[in-house]
């Protein structure tokens, strides 16, 4: 059987769009893995523009789905804020926060976590950048520690809500302001 020009220019970008369409499939279903990216002296939290490095607590970032830059926030009581507002309606890819059981109150560098996985403790005399915090671990035990040491409850990340996420104090607490 003999085929014509008009058939095989037809085969051709037929078999062209299955490689791709199949291409497209296997690409989409691969799942690329975001890491936190560590803050320096000039990562601003995206609320606000305050210089992260500055301010004593922990930090976190959220990445939105197609980004692969997260969103900055000086504080966990910003990111709760963000990520438990009703009109949140981007998606979100990763979510992570720093173990304060590993990393200096005072000037938090490295030791991220997934935040989904962690133990917090709301309520606690330790403050940070936006005044009283929510303080999070990747070891319940150094929650609990660090509970019995400052005060606090000690919650997961699903039993913090939004009626304990407060922003409205925070100015209130900042002297470099």
């Amino acid at each position: 059987m003999m085929m014509t020009r008009r058939s095989f220019i037809l085969s051709a970008i037929a078999s062209s769009l299955l490689a791709s369409s199949l291409t497209g499939c296997s690409q989409s279903n691969s799942v690329k893995t975001l890491t936190p990216v560590e803050i320096d002296t000039h990562t601003t939290c995206d609320l606000d523009g305050m210089l992260l490095a500055d301010y004593a607590g922990p930090k976190a970032q959220i990445f939105y789905t197609g980004n692969d830059t997260p969103t900055f926030f000086c504080d966990t009581v910003e990111l709760f804020h963000t990520l438990l507002a009703p009109e949140q309606v981007k998606a979100i890819a990763a979510v992570y926060v720093q173990d304060m059981g590993k990393a200096d109150w005072e000037q938090p560098r490295n030791n991220w976590f997934d935040a989904k996985t962690g133990f917090y403790v709301l309520g606690s005399k330790r403050h940070g950048s936006m005044g009283p915090t929510i303080a999070s671990f990747a070891q319940e035990t150094d929650a609990k520690k660090f509970a019995a040491e400052w005060g606090g409850k000690l919650l997961r990340y699903a039993e913090i809500k939004a009626d304990m996420v407060d922003l409205s104090g925070g100015a209130l607490h900042d002297t470099r302001m």
